[in-house]
């Protein structure tokens, strides 16, 4: 059984922790807040470290890095640099550059390098890119997301676009199965921070289709959505519920002359899929990427990729101009 240690004991890092104690050997958890790091060796019955170092001592085959963004390129680089596979929690890191380093660094030495852009593992996002893939739903024209809540205290190291928006980002990439050419976003900041705390985001992608994120940390109620325009459907994706709303209509005979009384006929399916903890899914993955040689299904090139069109988001609410990427 793979030997895992996870770094990092916050809100992400702890459901980590519950979930590697069911899939691999959980070695052990380090962080630098005493209290985290022991009430998490008492809670599963594991050592429990005080700094990367040490933990990386104890010979582990992988991690998981959950630390502030801030941490997350020195503390992979370190583990990478000792020959340890690594799951990166999401954003990859705070500059292309970083990233970039980390990604050349796991594909020299063959190690498995992932990031926890957690919705791409969401069944409700699986099936939609399955009916995308066998073209049920016909062409795809534009996405839509809303994905809003209020200010989570916990947040210190990022604003709202690094934190939720870069879900969407990430998700429209993999259905859409294109690149991100021009971002023209707008928005407002934390008061007194420079971080943003809403957006709204616009995206043109590869071969005209467009994609539209609204994010923010101002709605008293919290709201995860996703939908397609396509040329036979219109869908919903509900991430929280991981449900899909799949909408069609047609017209039947009308008279030119009144077209108030024109006869729609509308058809609706709800399909709800079997609830599955998108983490384990991630996690499952890594560990399957591990195991059997392969790339996991978000590796630090594509999340690199959702970095840079997040930073260009933030960007473009600063100069309040379109921006363009390679």
């Amino acid at each position: 059984m793979t030997r895992v240690g996870v770094i990092g004991i916050g809100s992400m890092g702890r459901n980590h922790v519950r979930v590697m104690s069911e899939l691999a050997e959980l070695v052990g958890v380090a962080d630098p807040v005493e209290k985290n790091r022991k009430s998490m060796a008492k809670m599963y019955d594991i050592p429990a470290y005080g700094t990367a170092e040490e933990i990386l001592a104890q010979g582990l085959d992988a991690v998981v890095v959950a630390t502030p963004t801030e941490h997350h390129y020195s503390i992979a680089k370190k583990c990478l640099e000792k020959g340890v596979h690594v799951l990166l929690e999401k954003p990859i890191c705070r500059t292309p550059e970083e990233a970039m380093e980390l990604v050349e660094l796991a594909e020299r030495t063959g190690l498995v390098f992932a990031v926890g852009q957690i919705e791409r593992h969401n069944p409700v996002v699986a099936a939609a890119k399955d009916h995308l893939r066998k073209g049920t739903f016909g062409e795809l024209f534009t996405l839509s997301s809303k994905r809003v809540s209020s200010f989570p205290a916990r947040i210190k190291d990022v604003g709202v676009t690094l934190d939720l928006g870069i879900h969407d980002l990430d998700a429209m990439r993999y259905l859409t199965g294109k690149e991100v050419v021009s971002v023209y976003a707008i928005g407002g900041l934390i008061a007194g921070s420079d971080k943003d705390k809403y957006g709204n985001i616009l995206l043109q992608f590869e071969d005209g289709i467009s994609g539209f994120v609204e994010v923010n940390w101002v709605t008293p109620m919290k709201v995860r959505k996703l939908w397609l325009t396509c040329a036979n459907d219109f869908v919903e994706l509900d991430y929280m519920n991981q449900a899909l709303k799949i909408s069609s209509s047609q017209t039947g005979e009308y008279d030119a002359n009144d077209l108030f009384h024109v006869p729609y006929e509308y058809h609706i399916r709800n399909i709800a899929l079997k609830k599955t903890e998108p983490l384990k899914l991630e996690i499952q993955d890594f560990l399957d990427a591990i195991e059997e040689k392969k790339k996991p299904l978000v590796d630090g090139r594509d999340a690199l990729n959702t970095l840079k069109v997040a930073l260009a988001a933030i960007e473009s609410f600063k100069t309040k101009e379109k921006v363009k990427l390679d």
